[in-house]
């Protein structure tokens, strides 16, 4: 009877030294189930449903690059097929060409087709540009990036060109005349062609030239490593990916801490020497980065008002995707697919906010409107969240007009200074958790900090916000959402091979492209900072940003008609 009682006795240690085995190892599963690699874009099905848990797979800790092994449905490869082969870029012969073969602004001309005729408002103008190369002679393929206005310095107007590239050193430039008076014509050489295949290798070859860092603390240690979309390498990672978009984010394993123990995300630089000295010679300033293109003969043309025609439809545009999209006229926005009311009085804003909920999600580009909305509205009060300066999350509250308006950067990749974990949220997952409503209000940009990488990994950060959107606006069809597109930017040797506007040019390209037949506004930037006089700036000044906001505010109170 003893022996049964010390078996028994044995089999229950045994089984309790096994329960604690069990317990230890599956504590340890858990503080480090993110040092593992999740391809969370396994989540994405056929009829969007959202990801669980249960699809979540294991691979090793290899270098992982999200946009390299995304899995997607027919439909979505389709779509990425078709929006990359609408990115292609015309290229140079093979061969390296070299720097005096390369376009060179002031050898290259523009002409007006028949300067000397009759233009009335509503006209095309037609110029031809033509490209050489630095001994003068002929350019005979094209590829070149080229940025067009036209514009009336007395009158502060302004208005972009359509481009067309010839493929063989000649460009047509179509301009639509849209006001009365001397139109003159300018047209900028942004990159030689040369210098768009060096962009296009950059993107595709050195995605991790800008890199990111998270501090890792826990007590009083704390570590820091390198982080990024795809980690070079065979060394340890943290796996960050979003559990509900499958957004691919590592940084590298600290030595001593666990990955939870992360405490904050940050800019961590920029990669130096990232060209050959053939190269560098196609990025210098003040030679072949956005200089003015001269014309071989007049500059500008007379154009006359339109005879018996309404002046205040003469502009107009059925097609909301007509080009140009607007113009400037005595400094103020005038879009040509719909009509725009001016808010030059802050009470105006405030009537038209009132009882309003404003989410403003995106970069530094969009943080701007939250700056202009509280400085221009006087009962607009910033509410101090502690945040830090120019990262947020910023909120300002309007108690006499029952206004709240709300501010919050997109996920990583994101070049900030220091952004705390908790505050590291993706646009799609906050619009999921937004009831929305006929008050709510929503403005989104993301754009500028995607530009050193694949297209690709942009495209997939469209795909999780447009279906939020999509699911957002099946909810609650009233909730206004407005886009606001990227815009140009001063450009220099170096901040050309990290945002060149060739890069955001792309972007742009495919955020219209995936967002169209959605029941979304636009707030074309693009055009409005390149239109404009002022000097391009990666955060245009306040006049711009005030015609922008113009725009905004339109959808949000629609000019009765």
């Amino acid at each position: 009877m003893w022996r049964d009682s010390f078996r028994l006795q044995i089999f229950c240690l045994l089984m309790a030294v096994l329960a604690v085995v069990v317990l230890v190892h599956n504590f340890f599963q858990l503080e480090h189930l993110d040092d593992y690699t999740v391809s969370g874009s396994n989540w994405i099905t056929e009829n969007n449903d959202q990801p669980s848990l249960s699809q979540t797979t294991k691979t090793t800790r290899k270098p992982y690059c999200g946009y390299e092994q995304q899995t997607l449905s027919k439909r979505e490869r389709a779509e990425q097929e078709s929006l990359l082969a609408a990115l292609q870029w015309p290229k140079p012969p093979d061969g390296k060409i070299a720097f005096l073969q390369s376009t060179d602004p002031v050898h290259s001309d523009f002409v007006i087709v028949k300067p000397s005729r009759f233009f009335k408002v509503g006209d095309q103008l037609e110029v031809v540009v033509h490209v050489r190369d630095f001994q003068g002679k002929p350019k005979q393929y094209g590829g070149d990036y080229l940025q067009a206005r036209i514009h009336s310095p007395v009158l502060k107007a302004g208005a972009t060109g359509r481009i067309v590239d010839c493929h063989n050193g000649l460009y047509k430039v179509f301009f639509t005349l849209l006001w009365p008076g001397e139109v003159k014509v300018s047209v900028t050489l942004v990159h030689p062609s040369e210098a768009v295949q060096v962009l296009l290798r950059l993107r595709e070859e050195k995605p991790d030239r800008v890199y990111f860092k998270s501090s890792f603390k826990s007590g009083r240690f704390s570590e820091t490593t390198e982080c990024n979309v795809c980690l070079p390498g065979d060394l340890p990672v943290c796996n960050f990916t979003d559990l509900y978009t499958g957004e691919p984010w590592f940084c590298y394993k600290p030595r001593k801490l666990s990955c939870s123990s992360r405490i904050s995300h940050a800019k961590g630089g920029y990669q130096k020497g990232l060209l050959t000295h053939e190269e560098s010679l196609f990025f210098q300033s003040d030679v072949n980065i956005k200089m003015p293109i001269l014309s071989s003969g007049p500059d500008s043309v007379i154009v006359k008002p339109k005879a018996f025609t309404d002046s205040s439809n003469m502009d107009r545009a059925e097609d909301p995707t007509v080009s140009p999209s607007g113009y400037y006229y005595e400094d103020l926005w005038r879009p040509r697919s719909h009509w725009i009311y001016h808010f030059n009085k802050s009470d105006d804003i405030s009537k038209c906010l009132q009882g309003k909920v404003i989410h403003l999600f995106g970069d530094s580009t969009i943080r701007q409107w939250f700056e202009y909305l509280t400085a221009a509205v006087p009962d607009l009060v910033e509410f101090n969240l502690g945040s830090p300066k120019n990262v947020g999350p910023f909120m300002s509250v309007d108690l006499k007009h029952n206004i709240l308006l709300k501010f919050r950067c997109h996920g990583p990749p994101i070049r900030f200074t220091t952004v705390f974990t908790s505050e590291l949220r993706y646009i799609a997952n906050e619009l999921n958790g937004i009831v929305g409503g006929r008050n709510t209000v929503i403005a989104i940009t993301i754009w500028s900090h995607f530009s050193t990488f694949p297209v690709e990994v942009y495209i997939r950060r469209l795909r999780n916000i447009r279906r939020a959107v999509i699911q957002l606006l099946d909810r609650s069809p009233k909730t206004l959402i407005v886009i606001r597109t990227a815009n140009v930017q001063e450009l220099g040797p170096e901040v050309s091979l990290f945002n060149s506007d060739w890069y955001s040019l792309q972007l742009d390209s495919v955020m219209r492209k995936m967002f169209s037949g959605i029941a979304v506004h636009f707030v074309d930037a693009w055009e409005m900072s390149l239109a404009h006089y002022l000097p391009h700036n990666l955060h245009p000044k306040e006049v711009i940003v005030r015609n922008q906001i113009d725009t905004f505010l339109s959808y949000v109170c629609p000019l009765q008609i």
